[in-house]
């Protein structure tokens, strides 16, 4: 009888485990940078690659840095969302052109529309790993103190737009 009880257990806790995984969103990636500074970078903007810029220059406001590339099929699936959210002027949003050309980049966004703010770019990824970036796109919300506050893995949806992003940057926007 003990000999059949152990491999029963086992299977009854790999079963557990099994569902509990599947339940998971696999958008939802934790993120070790969530609740910690932004990394520290000084990136040549997309449209005046003689200028550079910096976390410093948000300090003080909300705002969001979407991670794209013009070789990116999800990346055009998100961009009319983007361009919507940057219509509503509710926070910057500043983009990282990701292992990308800077002119296929630019003639992108002129063939599509530039929600940016400003756009920076990381031809060669070193932003992209100093934020622990998987793949293109990734959205990370960042506080009035450069504090990571949220990160998505994937494209931008209307969902997640409604329910997590506009009431986190409206909490966000209304702290100190």
């Amino acid at each position: 009888m003990l000999k059949y009880l152990a491999p029963f257990l086992i299977f009854i806790i790999l079963a557990v485990f099994l569902a509990a995984g599947l339940n998971l969103d696999p958008r939802e990636i934790p993120s070790p940078f969530i609740g910690k500074p932004v990394p520290a970078f000084s990136a040549p903007k997309l449209n005046a690659p003689a200028e550079n810029l910096t976390p410093a220059d948000f300090k003080g406001q909300v705002w969001l840095f979407n991670v794209w590339a013009s070789w990116c099929v999800s990346c055009r699936e998100e961009h009319p969302l983007l361009n919507g959210l940057a219509q509503q002027r509710l926070l910057p949003i500043v983009g990282l052109n990701y292992k990308d050309d800077p002119e296929a980049a630019k003639n992108w966004l002129a063939s599509l529309g530039n929600p940016y703010t400003v756009s920076i770019m990381d031809q060669e990824g070193r932003i992209g790993i100093e934020f622990g970036v998987y793949g293109v796109p990734e959205t990370f919300v960042i506080d009035k103190k450069g504090i990571i506050r949220h990160k998505l893995t994937g494209p931008l949806s209307p969902e997640f737009i409604e329910s997590i992003l506009l009431p986190l940057v409206s909490q966000l926007q209304a702290e100190i």
